[in-house]
């Protein structure tokens, strides 16, 4: 998975291969799709509305509903396709790093929190040896090739 914000404007902005954006809540997938003429009502498909064209993007503007059948459908049709959606890190450590004395550590932290009591952050304390927390969203792209799919 890409992490990289350059990486991400390069498949963006190819055009052999589709790719499909879903940006997060409240907005609609942006879907770049190789040139052909009948590209809105592949899209479409056997659904009510029409996607629209967005000028600022250069591509298709769809309803967020659509992501699942729109990336398979497209698989189908072209083999291959990037999707480039949200993503937060995890942080894992606990309330046993916390209030260790030694300074041996082994959780994800590698040390950044221990010994410290109770670190600042909204960590989700599940168990005495186990606590998470989310970091800030940011966006992951990958190709997803049929085989991606099947389980």
């Amino acid at each position: 998975m890409e992490r990289n914000g350059s990486k991400l404007k390069e498949v963006w902005r190819q055009e052999k291969i589709p790719v499909v954006f879903r940006k997060g809540k409240g907005t609609p997938l942006l879907v770049k799709l190789p040139a052909s003429p009948n590209n809105q009502y592949w899209l479409k498909d056997s659904r009510r509305n029409l996607p629209e064209w967005s000028k600022q993007y250069h591509c298709w503007s769809a309803p967020k509903a659509w992501f699942e059948d729109t990336v398979k459908r497209t698989l189908d049709r072209w083999g291959k396709v990037y999707v480039i959606q949200p993503y937060r890190t995890q942080q894992k450590c606990a309330p046993a790093c916390w209030n260790a004395l030694g300074v041996i550590c082994e959780c994800s932290c590698m040390g950044e929190n221990h010994g410290s009591g109770d670190p600042s952050g909204k960590w989700h304390i599940v168990s005495d040896a186990f606590a998470v927390q989310w970091g800030e969203m940011s966006y992951a792209c990958r190709l997803i090739v049929p085989n991606d799919t099947q389980p």
